[in-house]
């Protein structure tokens, strides 16, 4: 049996998520089928994670087992044959036969893009949440985001708590960047609580609409209460970009 590694990315906007639902259209459900077809047997897709309702991925890393005897060129080829037009396997490799997506994630990296013009950019829509006001002060923002990195608990900006065993996290890398009318946030950490970085970019808009000082991130932050933050912004702008592994051993070709 032969355990697989496959990095696959989605446009999440027509899925109910990540995770096989009874009747939903999932990515775990398309993926898993078009395995089936290619192999001839069924075999469960182990995702570094769940993405939600209209969350995108550009390297979301799956791991399956099976016996095929299709090389990884092949499988490339064969599941893409399979899959719909709103997902795609970038790579297959063979992994250690111990290997786990979820289990052996160090890190994930995810991006939020904001589009902040007065005319809304109709082929973006799906991509990007539109701020049709004044322009964000990205400064302002990159400014206020500084208290949360590091290691602390982010109860504040979990929803639906409590939903793991702990809220602490650490965020290694948190940047605000600016191009022209976008806005992007690039947020890492060695694991996320529900709607977290959705909730750290809605509290961070709030500064960068001149709502709030720099100052109340850290507020917010020390109060470890949901309420005090911003809201929880859209899914349509949230892309999983990566996930690292120990000696980055996610797939970057097919070998």
């Amino acid at each position: 049996m032969r355990n697989l590694k496959v990095l696959l990315s989605y446009d999440g906007t027509d899925f109910l998520g990540w995770q096989t639902q009874p009747g939903r259209r999932t990515v775990q459900e398309t993926l898993e089928t078009a395995i089936a077809a290619v192999t001839g047997t069924t075999a469960f897709a182990n995702a570094s994670g769940r993405t939600d309702t209209g969350v995108h991925a550009v390297g979301q890393v799956v791991n399956f087992k099976s016996a095929t005897h299709l090389t990884p060129e092949v499988l490339v080829k064969a599941l893409n044959a399979h899959l719909p037009e709103d997902v795609v396997v970038r790579a297959v490799t063979e992994a250690a036969p111990d290997f786990d997506a979820n289990r052996h994630a160090l890190r994930k990296r995810y991006r939020y893009v904001i589009h902040d013009d007065p005319v809304r950019e109709l082929f973006l829509r799906r991509y990007a949440w539109h701020l049709p006001y004044a322009r964000l002060d990205a400064e302002a923002m990159a400014a206020a985001s500084r208290c949360l990195v590091g290691r602390h608990d982010f109860h504040s900006f979990e929803t639906e708590w409590p939903n793991r065993k702990t809220s602490v996290r650490t965020i290694t890398l948190l940047n605000v960047n600016r191009a022209g009318p976008y806005v992007w946030i690039d947020v890492e950490a060695d694991g996320f609580l529900y709607n977290m970085v959705r909730s750290i970019v809605g509290t961070l808009v709030n500064v960068g609409r001149g709502y709030w000082p720099v100052t109340q991130v850290d507020a917010i932050l020390r109060a470890e209460d949901r309420r005090q933050a911003g809201p929880t912004a859209p899914a349509q702008g949230l892309f999983l970009m990566e996930v690292t592994y120990p000696e980055q051993s996610q797939p970057t070709a097919a070998e």
